[in-house]
């Protein structure tokens, strides 16, 4: 844009003309609103010939007519299509179908006449205005340039490779589109169209030459070449060299991995290499491109791996991958490569990483799982397991070597996901490793032991938080998984979990550590004295009943120490009433034992219960007290409900009373409902299924003096309790006469009364509510 002034007059120039147009502008807009208001005023219908320049067009109606569902140009736009569509498919039928008894030569004639007027109609169209109707017309231009290329083919060149003049046919026409698009810089769809056509001609070549897969890959390849160069001017290019670079990156890696030798995956892997400096190559020139930088890296690593990788076992070749790909991350220390390409190579580095790992931990998978068949016969003293990856620990070395560039990777970003994969990947590693090289039994436990204690320690003293719960997760995996594998022997048992029960209990006492992991430790610690004591009742050959005597030892002796456990005080506990559970479930096949191990468990929960903090321990302790009291009746054969609920409901009275004589505003609820309800409420249940006349007399009058009793002492519960349960003591006995009563009525007196009673209290509704006001009022007034 060459002008002769010099760029101060010219940009003055260029201000004085914007001001001239925005007076113009407002002495126009002035100019149409007096007119459309003389217009209203007038009755007259306003001709609106667009949109107003000052806003989008009206929508509502009002004096110049309805609204308009669609403007303008969206109508003329959606009819241009429709047009063009109805005129490509009639350009079809023609030319593929027939028209009359004109043969293809002369149907070719036709076209190429109808195509030179499609293609020189836009031209005038463009110089009226007409820019939407020209794209059309163009449009239908360029579909009838592929139907003469179809018809010169079934005229002149019948017998001729239909793939190969496909690919011919698509190199003229994009040079034709382009030079059309060229000389029609007005119009947007030949240029996009011409390099769409030229995707073609070098896939299909190769494909009518035979070229095999890796000739397909190199045609896609240059193809995507020349679309790069020419994104480097028009964008939209950038999408069709993305995509076919990608496939022939995937062409390439396909005929990599399916190669026999090292001299097989030659020729797939230069194609690899070369889509790699494609790639590094686009993101050195455009600063936004680091994924194609991130495509080439990978294929550099696939093209180098894939080499190798016939002449290795399947894990080696992993380890020839991350050998090549984990140098990658280096370029996060070289400041001279542009960022984009840095950044593409550091993320490359990270995904082979990434899939190395997965695919050792596959193997890793297998060795931890392996030790569920242990399960299936414990103590029988099994072989271990064959190694599930194959010869060697490649498995163990690709996981170590990931683990390294995390770590490194850690250090030179300073940031904190690195960290937790360097501990998890780590971890893995070293844990499996002594299975997958074939160590000794002995050699592996200890193994495994040591890394598992190096992970707990890492967990008290982490660098970071992150690590902190990625080495306690590993912790607790790799002592679960050697605890599960240590059940295939009984020396091994007591060995590995008495070190790791003595390792979690240090680890619950060592003051500097998180709250959080000190907790951990100490519930696991808990679980392995609970699961030693279990062991140690087993080898004695005891019934599995008698196993929940030394299980107790457990929550009595964390009861025991009570305060002096400090911050995991509350875990232990917990984990400790966990164990009671665990104990009561070995002991319910018996019910004498059973009730013997509530008892016991009843005197640890009192024995806690006298802290002061603990008080809450001895509703616990009375229920298990009452649970065994009922168990040793159920194995008597007693089956009256008040011989286990008296029990529970005289001394909870006596509670109660001792609690209103401290507390004379306490509630009769809280006082005495619970007792009461113990013995009432079940007995009430039993004397409605019970035919005799002993159990309701008894009940009703006991029922009767409870209710005296709170009517005396204005107690509410009392009170409520006895009386609901006198009255449905009473229903009981009645109910059999009023069931005879109601038979020999006739049928239509229950209804009659109803009515009456519906209609006397309607008619004294008013009373009726504020005596039933009244008698709320009172109970309220109740303790």
């Amino acid at each position: 844009m060459n002008s002769p002034l010099p760029p101060a007059e010219e940009l003055a120039l260029i201000d004085r003309e914007l001001a001239q147009l925005d007076a113009r502008r407002l002495h126009l807009l002035a100019r149409r609103d007096w007119l459309l208001r003389l217009l209203q005023q007038s009755g007259t219908a306003a001709v609106r010939w667009g949109p107003a320049a000052s806003g989008p067009p009206a929508r509502s109606a009002g004096p110049s007519g309805p609204a308009k569902e669609a403007s303008a140009p969206s109508a003329q736009n959606v009819l241009l299509a429709l047009g063009a569509v109805l005129l490509a498919v009639a350009a079809l039928a023609f030319t593929l179908v027939s028209w009359g008894s004109m043969g293809i030569a002369g149907r070719s004639a036709v076209l190429a006449v109808v195509t030179a007027a499609a293609l020189a109609a836009p031209v005038p169209l463009v110089r009226r205005g007409l820019r939407s109707t020209a794209e059309s017309v163009a449009a239908v231009g360029l579909l009838l340039t592929v139907l003469d290329a179809y018809a010169l083919y079934a005229v002149g060149m019948p017998d001729a490779d239909g793939t190969g003049y496909a690919a011919g046919a698509a190199a003229v026409l994009a040079a034709v589109w382009a030079g059309y698009g060229s000389a029609l810089r007005t119009l947007r769809l030949p240029l996009p169209a011409a390099v769409l056509a030229a995707q073609l001609p070098l896939p299909l070549a190769a494909v009518a030459g035979d070229a095999g897969a890796t000739g397909l890959g190199w045609a896609l390849l240059v193809t995507a070449g020349l679309d790069a160069a020419l994104a480097l001017r028009v964008r939209a290019a950038a999408v069709p060299a993305a995509v076919l670079g990608s496939a022939a990156l995937l062409v390439g890696a396909a005929q990599s991995w399916s190669a026999g030798s090292a001299g097989q995956a030659l020729a797939p892997g230069a194609l690899l290499l070369a889509g790699a400096a494609l790639g590094v190559a686009a993101a050195w020139r455009e600063p936004r491109a680091w994924v194609a930088a991130l495509v080439g890296a990978v294929a550099a690593v696939v093209a180098v791996g894939g080499v190798a990788r016939p002449e290795l076992e399947p894990g080696w070749a992993v380890v020839a991958h991350l050998l090549v790909g984990l140098p990658l991350l280096a370029a996060v220390r070289v400041p001279a490569l542009p960022e984009a390409v840095r950044r593409g190579a550091v993320v490359a580095g990270a995904v082979v990483g990434a899939l190395g790992a997965l695919t050792a931990g596959a193997a890793v998978a297998a060795v931890l799982a392996a030790r569920l068949r242990v399960l299936e016969a414990v103590w029988a003293v099994t072989a271990p397991a064959a190694d599930p990856y194959g010869p060697g620990a490649a498995a163990a070395v690709a996981l170590l070597m990931t683990a390294g560039a995390a770590w490194w990777l850690s250090r030179v970003s300073a940031r904190p996901e690195p960290v937790v994969l360097a501990v998890v990947l780590g971890w893995a590693g070293l844990f499996t490793a002594p299975v997958l090289l074939g160590f000794p039994v002995a050699a592996v436990f200890a193994a495994q032991l040591a890394v598992t204690g190096a992970a707990g320690f890492l967990a008290l003293r982490p660098p970071a938080r992150g690590a902190g719960i990625a080495a306690a997760v590993c912790a607790l995996a790799g002592a679960a998984n050697v605890s599960l594998g240590a059940l295939d022997g009984r020396a091994a048992t007591f060995a590995v979990w008495g070190l790791l029960g003595a390792g979690c209990a240090a680890g619950a006492a060592y003051g500097p550590a998180a709250r959080w992991v000190r907790s951990g430790a100490a519930v696991c610690a808990v679980g392995y004295a609970t699961g030693l004591l279990v062991a140690a009742a087993a080898v004695t050959d005891l019934a599995v009943v008698w196993w929940a005597l030394p299980v107790l030892a457990v929550p009595a002796l964390v009861a025991a120490l009570g305060p002096r456990l400090g911050a995991v005080r509350l875990p232990a506990e917990i984990a400790a009433a966990v164990s009671g559970v665990l104990a009561l479930a070995l002991s319910a096949g018996r019910p004498g034992t059973l009730a013997l191990v509530l008892a016991l468990a009843g005197v640890v929960c009192a024995g806690a219960a006298v802290r002061p903090e603990r008080r809450v321990l001895g509703w616990a302790a009375g229920a298990l007290f009452v649970a065994a009291t009922w168990v040793r009746l159920a194995e008597a054969g007693v089956t009256a409900p008040e011989a286990y609920t008296l029990p529970v409901t005289v001394p909870a009275l006596a509670v109660g009373f001792l609690r209103r004589r401290r507390d004379a505003q306490a509630s009769s609820w809280t006082a005495y409902g619970p007792g009461l309800a113990a013995t009432l409420v079940p007995s009430l249940l039993a004397a409605w299924g019970d035919a005799g006349w002993v159990r309701p007399l008894v009940l009703g009058a006991a029922a009767l003096a409870v209710t005296l009793a709170g009517a005396h002492r204005r107690l509410q519960a009392p009170l409520l309790l006895g009386g609901a349960v006198l009255a449905a003591v009473a229903v009981h006995e009645l109910a059999p006469y009023v069931v005879q009563v109601a038979g020999a009525l006739p049928r239509w007196v229950p209804p009659a009364l109803a009515g009456v009673l519906l209609l006397a209290v309607g008619a004294t509704y008013e009373k009726r509510l504020r005596d039933a006001r009244r008698l709320r009022a009172a109970i309220g007034r109740l303790r």
